[in-house]
């Protein structure tokens, strides 16, 4: 079996509600999700998930191979950007490939990834994560009633900006998930909208209220000498890892003690996961993917001893793929549909996208002009963070 080409597509998730993080708010409640398909001179087909645009970079380091040598051609492709550099865009290629490949392995085996890669238990702990900074607290209370009503008991917060206005809504948080736990998990996540002393005031404030199991992304994501001074400044465990693109940028976080919870984007593809899983794992530390669409990592996650929680941001699939997975008992139920179980319906994706051109970048994608450098939290009727919401949550 060799790979003879690739398709790229581009379908919408509608998330029923607007989406964002400190950073700002995605102006439609739909957003793009990007596909990659890999072909084979056998039939076969791979399919990744995730932003690959560099994969012109790339893919010469897997064309003609066969794909089931998977971890050897992610160095392959590794080698083939030496010089330029592997961050970035070029990552996210190589993850949709990784995925696209693993995929491939799994269905040439005829069974599930979590079974290739050696996982015994077809359950992934989960916690909800509603990306939810523009749902007023009415909205709020409804979109976590949902992940309850599927054995969520841990739950993560966006917020960041307004100390009293997300205390308020961790303890919304924290009754709705009650019924599952007496005890139930809080996290926050502040997408690096602050600066270390800031972040340290701010964390403080919140757990005069609440207890947070973890505080995500405090600071910018490459500080190791800051995010070591928030963890000895706060009781909440220090997350991050979902943005570092490459094996050698997590090293001097863990050199520096920085950091408690060991994350790794979805994006970023299935090897990389497990090699982070293995670093961390020496460090003993967990590790924790952050979600994107399918959850392709939660069949890599089966098959770690030191996966602690994966992130479910929603509780439906993009339009035009079928995955074969549950929400069920507060995690991730995998199915048995070989690989990834993933099932791309491409006429239906070409109809969606022809009547929906692509959205600009916009929103928490791009990192405000004062984020780190306000003195005090913003206390303006600002409809994203602590005013009205700007949407409710559909139906």
């Amino acid at each position: 079996m060799k790979v003879t080409g690739y398709r790229s597509l581009t379908t919408l998730h509608d998330w029923g509600r607007l989406i964002g993080d400190a950073n700002g708010v995605m102006s439609e409640p739909r957003t793009d999700v990007h596909v990659l398909i890999l072909e084979t001179d056998s039939g076969l087909e791979g399919v990744g998930v995730g932003a690959h645009g560099d994969i012109d970079r790339v893919f010469g380091a897997v064309e003609g191979e066969d794909p089931r040598a998977v971890t050897a051609l992610y160095d392959r492709m590794l080698a083939r950007v030496f010089k330029t550099g592997h961050s970035g865009a070029t990552f996210g290629a190589i993850g949709a490939i990784d995925m696209a490949l693993w995929d491939l392995k799994a269905k040439a085996a005829d069974e599930p990834l979590w079974r290739t890669l050696g996982g015994r238990d077809r359950y992934v702990p989960g916690y909800a994560s509603g990306l939810d900074i523009a749902l007023d607290d009415e909205a709020l209370v409804r979109l976590y009633e949902r992940f309850a009503d599927r054995g969520f008991s841990a739950g993560k917060l966006k917020g960041g900006r307004n100390p009293e206005h997300d205390l308020r809504r961790l303890e919304a948080l924290r009754d709705v998930l009650a019924r599952n736990s007496a005890h139930p998990a809080l996290m926050f996540d502040a997408n690096e909208s602050w600066n270390r002393s800031q972040a340290v005031r701010f964390v403080t404030a919140l757990e005069r209220g609440v207890d947070l199991a973890w505080v995500e992304e405090p600071v910018r994501r490459w500080d190791a000498a800051g995010l070591a001074s928030v963890r000895r400044g706060i009781r909440a465990a220090v997350a991050t890892g979902e943005n570092l693109t490459g094996l050698e940028q997590y090293r001097p976080l863990l050199d520096a003690d920085a950091i408690d919870i060991v994350q790794v984007g979805n994006v970023w593809g299935i090897t990389h996961f497990l090699r982070v899983a293995a670093v961390a794992h020496g460090h003993d530390l967990p590790v924790s993917p952050v979600a994107y669409h399918a959850n392709p990592l939660a069949h890599a996650a089966t098959a770690v001893p030191n996966h602690l929680a994966f992130e479910v941001q929603d509780l439906s699939s993009p339009i035009g793929l079928h995955v074969d997975q549950e929400y069920e008992d507060g995690g991730i139920v995998l199915g048995d549909q070989p690989g990834l179980g993933i099932r791309v319906d491409e006429d239906h994706i070409k109809i969606v996208r022809a009547a929906d051109p692509p959205a600009a970048i916009t929103g928490p994608h791009v990192r405000p002009d004062r984020a780190g450098l306000r003195l005090v939290p913003d206390l303006r009727q600002d409809d994203r963070f602590g005013g009205p919401a700007v949407e409710q949550v559909g139906s």
